[in-house]
């Protein structure tokens, strides 16, 4: 889980800081492979999640690609997977 948010933020803050400066959001093919780098790296570690889809989706709306989706949806995975852990204790 700590290496998928790591992951997750050093991809948003790329997008975020670094890509605007020389590459025009998305149309940019660089952001697009990092993209498909990031969910493919994601789904490895935590598996398919649904909170990724719209982390792909996002990044193609130009204001919405500001928004650090990925860091979101490690965040939703870990949230969502400690409550399962928390109510699996309870039983």
């Amino acid at each position: 889980m700590r290496s998928a948010l790591i992951l997750a933020i050093v991809a948003d803050v790329f997008q975020i800081v670094v890509f605007p400066l020389f590459m025009a959001g998305a149309a940019s093919p660089v952001d697009d492979v990092l993209d498909l780098g990031v969910g493919g790296v994601l789904s490895f570690l935590l598996g398919w999640h649904w909170e990724f889809a719209p982390s792909f989706l996002g990044k193609l709306v130009p204001v919405v690609d500001f928004v650090p989706l990925w860091t979101l949806a490690v965040a939703n995975v870990y949230r969502k997977e400690k409550r399962v852990v928390v109510a699996g204790a309870r039983e």
